[in-house]
């Protein structure tokens, strides 16, 4: 992969525009027996990336594994080009795994994005490895209210083009946006949200790389001691 963070804008859309064409949405995906979730930050008023990827293993969804690093930050803040700014510092910390996960659901977009290349899918392309887009907010596209019940699901919809579903994954919670990222479909990109999903809103991917990212020393030590959040 070209040293992403040192292209211009221009040449940021330019990369994703040809990437996008590249981008596999049928299900490719091997026998699962570890997912992952990442989650990226920018303390010290964004001078500094941090970036982790938890690996769970399948399907008891407890912690196998997990990476954390801190790297300059790059690349400015520019919406729709977030992925040139976040994945340095993703792909540093996936490379200090000694498990490699099977499938990763990344908190942003998958095709679910202006150029269909958002952090999911491009994370997918740069490893070669199914990703899914699981993010809290919409960034293209409109849909119709999700049924109010645990799995029920809309189009999200970018003109005539199904670019993802949203998806409530507990009854009287907000709902989520997922599109596939790479080598997955939307079903089974839905399918894999909600077998990922125990009884809260975010899936325990997300909600391990969020506590490891973000959480004080002592609730890191005391999650690791269970095995659980």
């Amino acid at each position: 992969m070209p040293a992403i963070q040192k292209l211009s804008p221009t040449e940021a859309i330019a990369l994703q525009k040809r990437l996008a064409a590249k981008v596999v949405l049928k299900d490719d995906l091997p026998p699962i027996n570890y997912v992952a979730g990442v989650d990226v930050g920018f303390p010290r008023g964004g001078e500094v990336t941090r970036a982790v990827v938890a690996v769970l293993n399948y399907p008891d969804l407890t912690l196998a594994e997990y990476a954390l690093i801190h790297r300059p930050t790059e690349f400015p803040y520019i919406p729709g080009l977030l992925s040139f700014r976040e994945l340095p510092a993703i792909l540093e910390a996936y490379e200090k795994l000694t498990i490699k996960p099977d499938l990763i659901l990344s908190d942003g977009q998958g095709i679910a994005h202006p150029r269909r290349l958002g952090i999911a899918s491009h994370l997918g392309l740069a490893i070669d490895k199914p990703t899914i887009g699981v993010a809290k907010t919409r960034l293209v596209g409109s849909h119709q209210t999700p049924p109010n019940e645990r799995g029920g699901w809309v189009p999200l919809m970018d003109g005539e083009e199904e670019i993802g579903a949203v998806l409530r994954s507990r009854v009287d919670v907000k709902p989520l946006y997922i599109s596939p990222g790479h080598r997955i479909s939307l079903t089974s990109s839905i399918q894999w949200v909600m077998r990922c999903t125990s009884r809260y809103r975010l899936p325990e991917t997300t909600r391990w790389a969020h506590r490891l990212a973000s959480g004080s020393p002592r609730q890191i030590e005391r999650a690791l001691e269970r095995g659980r959040l």
